[in-house]
């Protein structure tokens, strides 16, 4: 089994191309559609270098898995899917709440589905899919958001947001139904638990002082992850982790990306004019008074 990465410097995204080299089948792991929110544009050039990518090499892609709903860039998964009409879009089984909590949030249609149907493959717990020779695992890690998985084949685990590189730390937990308390329990207890040897790829990189980085190994991660060595405490985690996250400011692509990724990276229908509109809500998660005296909520 081969890794292979592609690092997308807007967004610090990782995406990963998982291919048996003999028999040539293959995953795409979290595709980015790039999106610029200063001129509103979209436009395809990630996902096209992993499509040229996987024909140059001639793989036979079986699944784009996506690792949550991400809220720090759009999925590219429906190009990819465009590209290779036979891999199916793949999430894990709780990607429902996610989609109930922001359905509401952005004033979604009545018939907007929150089953997950816009999906073609929920993954529940513990569930294995083959890929051909390829076996993928979903373990579900919740804490970043409630439907967040990491996948585990071979001897490798990609845990999106959950776990990042050992200096980086972990994800934060203050979207939407998100758990710092969830979030010890996928990494400490779970993910901690795998054998040490186990590869570890990260969803996203934010290097300071040095190279992007995305491979690192469970027991590297035990000893020296600066957010959840193995050696801290639930309690002690749980109260630096909201403390942190109280700190930080929301994501820029937050509200662009969410409405797209819970209905499986479609873009929102043309209106009557043939525009695409995104939906952009106000003072959601701080309600506050708008300068009229109206309380917006």
């Amino acid at each position: 089994m081969q890794v292979h990465p592609f690092f997308d410097q807007r967004t610090a995204t990782l995406t990963y191309v998982v291919a048996d080299p003999e028999t040539k089948d293959a995953v795409v792991i979290d595709p980015v559609l790039d999106y610029d929110s200063a001129e509103s544009s979209i436009w395809t050039e990630s996902a096209d270098e992993v499509i040229a990518f996987v024909k140059e090499h001639q793989l036979n892609v079986h699944y784009v898995l996506e690792t949550h709903a991400h809220a720090d860039h759009i999925s590219g998964a429906q190009h990819i899917k465009s590209a290779f009409p036979d891999a199916e879009i793949v999430v894990g089984q709780k990607i429902t709440e996610v989609q109930k909590l922001f359905k509401h949030v952005f004033g979604l249609p009545a018939g907007f589905a929150t089953d997950g149907s816009q999906f073609d493959r929920l993954m529940k717990d513990g569930e294995v899919i083959e890929a051909g020779t390829l076996s993928i695992q979903a373990i579900s890690t919740p804490g970043h958001t409630p439907a967040c998985v990491t996948y585990k084949i071979g001897d490798a685990i990609f845990t999106g947001d959950a776990l990042f590189m050992p200096d980086v730390g972990t994800g934060r937990c203050d979207f939407p139904g998100g758990s710092a308390e969830d979030l010890y329990t996928s990494i400490h207890d779970k993910l901690y638990a795998l054998p040490a040897d186990t590869r570890v790829f990260v969803g996203h990189d934010y290097p300071k002082r040095r190279d992007v980085a995305w491979e690192t190994t469970i027991g590297e991660q035990r000893d020296e992850n600066v957010a959840l060595p193995w050696s801290r405490g639930r309690r002690d985690f749980i109260e630096w982790r909201e403390a942190r996250d109280n700190t930080l400011s929301a994501p820029r692509l937050l509200f662009q990306s969410i409405q797209v990724n819970i209905d499986a990276g479609q873009l929102p229908d043309p209106s009557d004019n043939e525009v695409r509109y995104l939906k952009i809500p106000l003072n959601v998660f701080r309600p506050e008074q708008d300068p009229d005296g109206m309380v917006l909520e």
